[in-house]
């Protein structure tokens, strides 16, 4: 039987780190999350995101802009952002009107203040083993692996998923640990190659968002399981891997929810306190 990877626990020993940090800083660092309209989706993770910052010492400023901002306007309001020193990081919360393309607002993030970490040049760090600022899910999903204790030296590991926030960050860093790496996705599915892939992995980490996706006698024996998926069945929250199953045979296995999710906000937040120290020397 498994033993359950839970975020939360890994979260308050890495926030105690944290809290330290922001001690030893010259000013309190300041987070500018961006809120464009009144999404209940985006407003709870804002209250989540605020009552993290508060905890830790941390400033947050929300900006709430009304729901019809142009995309122009938009760009031109993270510029302000930009160029206010007494701001160290921006998040631009999820979703946005229809009418703004994500990917090209975030890209006018200045890369010091992009604690999301999805700046083309932080990006760019993690391919060179420098980076600072990781996209707060694939460190999450980091952290947890690390926390086993386990040698990733030479290991099979297969992500399913290659995302720009998880499958394709997570395996530059793990590729910088000497593991041997196969990204799986959905023409690896139309391939008919996913079982086969899976059934190698010594670490297998999921990101699809697809209920039972992963079978749970394909898991290897003895594997660790990182189920990123959040997916709504008949009422319940469960991941992409079926964990009944899937519990019985690997060594270590993430809960869903409980397990990847509490941690990403404190990936968020330490991404900031960085950004505040680089910016702070």
């Amino acid at each position: 039987m498994a033993k359950l990877l839970e975020g939360k626990p890994l979260a308050e020993k890495i926030k105690e780190g944290i809290k330290l940090e922001v001690a030893a800083l010259k000013n309190k660092p300041v987070l500018a999350s961006i809120l464009v309209g009144d999404n209940p989706g985006a407003l709870a993770y804002v209250k989540s995101q605020s009552k993290a910052a508060e905890n830790l010492g941390i400033e947050y400023r929300l900006q709430n802009l009304p729901q019809d901002i142009t995309e122009d306007a938009l760009i031109e309001f993270v510029r302000k952002l930009n160029s206010d020193n007494s701001v160290n990081g921006i998040i631009i919360q999820m979703p946005l009107p229809p009418a703004i393309d994500y990917k090209k607002i975030s890209q006018f993030i200045s890369a010091d203040k992009d604690i999301e970490g999805m700046h083309p040049a932080n990006i760019g760090k993690i391919l060179f083993g420098k980076a600072k600022l990781i996209p707060c899910t694939a460190a999450s999903a980091m952290e947890l692996i690390t926390s086993t204790g386990i040698d990733l030296y030479g290991k099979e590991v297969v992500i399913v998923g290659h995302s720009e926030i998880v499958g394709k960050p997570l395996a530059l860093l793990l590729l910088d640990k000497f593991a041997t790496v196969t990204v799986a996705h959905i023409g690896t599915s139309k391939a008919g190659k996913l079982e086969e892939h899976v059934r190698r992995a010594e670490v297998l980490v999921v990101a699809v968002g697809k209920a039972g996706l992963i079978k749970g006698d394909w898991i290897k024996e003895g594997a660790l399981v990182i189920d990123i998926g959040i997916n709504r069945v008949n009422e319940k929250i469960v991941g992409d891997v079926e964990f009944e199953v899937a519990e019985k045979r690997a060594s270590f296995i993430t809960p869903v929810p409980g397990g990847v999710g509490p941690l990403t906000v404190t990936m968020l937040m330490r991404n900031l306190v960085a950004a505040a120290k680089s910016q702070q020397r």
